[in-house]
């Protein structure tokens, strides 16, 4: 469970560093852009340290006070969502 857990970190961050990448891109050109629900929907769902990487690297949705809000709840989320799991099956803990 560890190891899937971890690829599907890794998988969800660079997923959502793309996403925050292509909507900067966009931003500067004044083009359709992603929709913020989806940002932090992708954060919840466990790729909120790319997303973090991405508001550093690409001075994005940094600043932006309700968005950095709903932001650092979507991680909150994420992390009791993470722990409920390990609570329903502690089996999922050990390290084979």
């Amino acid at each position: 469970m560890l190891v899937w857990l971890g690829y599907s970190y890794v998988v969800l961050s660079l997923i959502t560093l793309l996403v925050y990448g292509k909507d900067k891109w966009a931003a500067k050109r004044q083009v359709w852009r992603t929709p913020e629900r989806t940002l932090h929907l992708l954060a919840l769902l466990g790729g909120w340290p790319g997303a973090i990487i991405a508001q550093k690297l690409f001075s994005h949705k940094k600043s932006k006070v309700s968005f950095k809000r709903i932001f650092w709840l979507t991680i909150v989320g994420n992390l009791l969502i993470v722990l409920g799991i390990f609570q329903i099956d502690p089996s999922y803990v050990v390290i084979s």
